[in-house]
């Protein structure tokens, strides 16, 4: 075990360091702009990796799952090479081990050779993303079952679909991942059941809209059983995964996808002592900088973000925010300024053709906010109805009970739906209420819309319930 110590013996004289610790969207985005604002003689850049990949958009695993596309490397938008051409000191399987905050440096390990070694820093940025939620239930680790979050996950569960006999796969979970992941099997040619203890699929929809992706899995042959708990999973007797348990049932599985969700990876930063919140994540300021700490910054899936709509912080491990985040911390650490003020918790996803998008508040954020609302859901079509391929999408919306303010959209449809609930995302950020959306002067061709936009009827209908004071 090799071992370095000293606050600045690593150091080069008139140099500052900075350290990163997680070598994807919220890391390599701030260490890359941080180098674009310094030169490699004012500040020195040394960002630790575990894994084998960086840089690369854990969003498209689904989509090479299911053979969408076609190449593990069209996931990477920059490999450790490029990154290290650019004077970036990238050590890849190097998993860091302790943050010494008052000492102001770093332990990591070499996980090939077991090498340990300190490395001091004047400033730090924590991006260790988060981690799938993994229940202690028995046979969870069993060969067969994968968690879905980095391209190692991704080529593990590959190996395990080419080299397994049997075609049943059981999907654990019907958030984002469980659902693109089931529907990658199907492509695959699996029997796929989804195992959900919610009411409906996709519980960041309220279940009246989850009803509607329901109904779209089910068409794409997905037995879908809801309100159900796994109990255990069942091995057969070469240890392998043979079958997912719940109180009343047991679903035959090849090989099991968790779709549970994830947690923040803060389990550095608790040990460290650093802040974290009601949802695990780390507490940042506006300038991404843990909280108390001058020279200590935090961005990706390991935070938590201010809801600008319900003032409450959340965690919302999305692609979109990392690089943002990582965007404001390379600016800060570099020596420059930058905010990022929030999040109206946008996001999009997609079972075959049928569109799944939602912003702002559910229903039962609303009411955990102490929100009075109105909620209207409207029928309409994605372009004009007599032009060719005018398809129907449900659109709900939240506004508040007196003021009017939009409070949340969801929209469920087929092809055009998903990317309207940007509207809805721009009017959030802008306090707009649903009157003021009403006069939105938004594009109108036959071929792409009806005269009257889906998301503004909606706010239409939304206006004239909070006037007559319904909800």
């Amino acid at each position: 075990m090799s071992m370095s110590d000293g606050r600045t013996s690593d150091t080069k004289r008139g140099t500052e360091r900075l350290v990163v610790i997680g070598g994807d969207a919220a890391g390599m985005s701030a260490a890359s702009q941080a180098r674009r604002l310094r030169k490699p003689d004012e500040l020195e850049i040394v960002a630790f990796e575990r894994g084998n990949f960086t840089s690369y958009s854990a969003c498209g695993i689904p989509y090479w799952v299911s053979g969408d596309v076609p190449d593990r490397d069209m996931l990477i938008a920059r490999s450790a090479e490029e990154h290290r051409a650019r004077d970036i000191d990238l050590r890849m399987r190097t998993e860091v081990m302790e943050i010494d905050v008052p000492g102001g440096r770093v332990r990591a390990r070499d996980l090939e050779s077991g090498a340990e070694s300190w490395t001091s820093y004047d400033k730090l940025v924590i991006a260790t993303g988060a981690r799938p939620i993994r229940p202690s239930l028995p046979g969870m680790d069993a060969p067969g079952v994968h968690g879905v979050q980095t391209l190692d996950d991704g080529q593990a569960l590959l190996d395990t679909l080419a080299t397994t006999e049997g075609r049943r796969a059981v999907v654990v979970g019907a958030g984002y991942i469980g659902v693109e992941m089931a529907e990658a099997l199907v492509k695959r040619g699996y029997e796929v059941t989804v195992v959900n203890r919610s009411r409906e699929p996709m519980s960041t929809l309220d279940p009246d809209m989850g009803r509607l992706v329901h109904e779209a899995m089910e068409g794409l042959g997905i037995t879908m059983v809801n309100d159900a708990e796994v109990t255990r999973l069942l091995t057969g007797d070469d240890g392998r995964v043979r079958a997912v348990a719940t109180e009343d049932a047991e679903y035959p599985a090849d090989v099991v996808v968790l779709g549970i969700g994830v947690r923040p990876e803060t389990t550095l930063a608790r040990a460290a002592g650093l802040p974290v919140g009601d949802h695990g994540g780390l507490l940042t300021d506006l300038a991404m900088r843990v909280r108390g700490h001058e020279n200590i910054w935090a961005g990706g899936d390991c935070v938590e973000v201010l809801d600008l709509v319900s003032g409450q912080e959340r965690h919302i491990p999305l692609g979109t925010h990392a690089n943002k985040h990582g965007q404001v911390i390379g600016a800060n650490a570099g020596g420059g300024y930058a905010t990022f003020p929030g999040v109206v918790g946008t996001a999009v996803s997609k079972v075959c053709d049928l569109e799944i998008a939602r912003t702002g508040l559910l229903e039962k954020d609303a009411r955990r906010a102490g929100l009075r609302f109105t909620s209207v859901t409207v029928e309409s079509t994605n372009r004009a109805g007599y032009y060719p391929g005018a398809a129907l999408m449900t659109v709900k919306m939240l506004a508040e009970h007196r003021t009017g303010r939009l409070l949340g959209v969801q929209i469920v449809g087929r092809e055009g739906a998903a990317k309207r609930v940007d509207i809805a995302a721009v009017a959030l950020t802008a306090s707009m209420t649903v009157e003021q959306m009403t006069a939105l002067d938004l594009g109108y061709a036959p071929p792409f819309s009806p005269v009257w936009d889906p998301v503004l009827v909606a706010a239409r209908k939304a206006t004239t319930a909070v006037r007559a004071g319904t909800s």
